[in-house]
């Protein structure tokens, strides 16, 4: 009665590799992305000026989360491994949204190990 449910499977499939295009895209952006070695990733975005929080930029689980990495080291982006960390985001969280402020200080860890090797790099 809709249409074609052929049809609108392929717009949907469509509109899926659509945003996974966009949310690839993000991941040079990111400042962090945690990871479970080798099935979750999460791009994290942290800075004070546009957010005093950091944002979800990308997520992605086995195949995604290969391709997040391998964006991030292409863009000098670090890639932490953290897989207590990864577990418990990656089902709670939603690219664009905020860390819950349960993580605050577990991402808060992550970032200052970052930021003191960029330093002592410089």
């Amino acid at each position: 009665m809709e249409g074609d449910p052929k049809v609108k499977g392929r717009i949907r499939q469509l509109q899926r590799e659509m945003s996974r295009r966009r949310m690839m895209d993000q991941v040079p952006q990111a400042s962090v992305v945690v990871t479970n070695p080798t099935h979750l990733a999460i791009a994290l975005k942290y800075d004070e000026v546009e957010a005093p929080v950091p944002v979800v930029v990308a997520k992605g689980a086995d195949m995604e989360a290969q391709k997040i990495k391998k964006i991030a080291l292409e863009h000098g982006i670090p890639v932490r491994e953290d897989v207590a960390l990864a577990r418990a985001l990656y089902p709670r969280i939603e690219i664009g949204m905020e860390i819950p402020p349960e993580f605050y200080t577990a991402i808060a860890t992550v970032l200052a190990e970052i930021y003191k090797m960029k330093n002592k790099a410089a």
